[in-house]
Order: C-alpha cells, then sequence, then structure tokens
C-alpha cells in the first residue's frame, strides 16, 4: 500500500512565494521518479517540473528559473519551492511518484489529492 500526502498550498499575493510538499509512505517499494503537474479549471493537467532518484531535473519551461524541484530520499518526500508566483500559477497542484515493488518489480505511478494554490492580484 503507497500514499502520497502533500500539503503546502493556499493563498499568496503576486511575487509571493510557497513550499510545497509531498511524503509516500508504505512498504515493499522503491521510489524512482517523482514530479509535480497542475490543473486550472477547464485546462489540461499539465507537467511542472520532475525530478529523478539520482537527482536530476526538468521543468517546463513556464517556471523555469522560478520553480525549484528537489527531494530528500531518506524521507521519501519531495519538495517544489515556488517563488515570483504569478496569478497565472493558480491551480491545483499535484503530486506524483513512479514506484517499483521490490518483491516483483512492478511498476507503478500513484497520485496525491492535489493542493490549490491561488496567486492573487
Amino acid at each position: 500500500q503507497v500514499q502520497l500526502v502533500e500539503s503546502g498550498g493556499g493563498l499568496v499575493q503576486a511575487g509571493g512565494s510557497l513550499i510545497l510538499s509531498c511524503a509516500v509512505s508504505g512498504i515493499g517499494f522503491s521510489v524512482n521518479t517523482m514530479g509535480w503537474h497542475r490543473q486550472a479549471p477547464g485546462k489540461q493537467r499539465e507537467l511542472v517540473a520532475t525530478i529523478t532518484e539520482g537527482g536530476s531535473t526538468n521543468y517546463a519551461d513556464f517556471v523555469k528559473g522560478r520553480f525549484t524541484i528537489s527531494r530528500d530520499n531518506a524521507k521519501n518526500t519531495v519538495y517544489l519551492q515556488m517563488s515570483s508566483l504569478e496569478p497565472e500559477d493558480t491551480a491545483v497542484y499535484y503530486c506524483n511518484a513512479d514506484t517499483r515493488r521490490l518483491l516483483t518489480t512492478t511498476r507503478n505511478v500513484y497520485w496525491a489529492q492535489g493542493t490549490q494554490v491561488t496567486v492573487s492580484s
């Protein structure tokens, strides 16, 4: 049983900062790539950033230079540090994790419940 719990969303003024966190819990699995996506009402879910187990990162162009993804492998937690936030960043942000069962090596991708980020002008 694998569960993802994220936190850190809320209201922030334009130009402000916010940090999201997502912790993966469970037994009998390993975590490979973790990432963040976001979805605004009526819009498609879009990739924000990813980070591999080894720490390699990838960012969407629209957040490059403003957001930083990081992870603590000992805690199985991924973070998204957001700065210079804009109203266009308003969305529900979802954490996900690509995992493999240690016994069978079966791959499973899990998603957190999402946290609302609202940026006011």
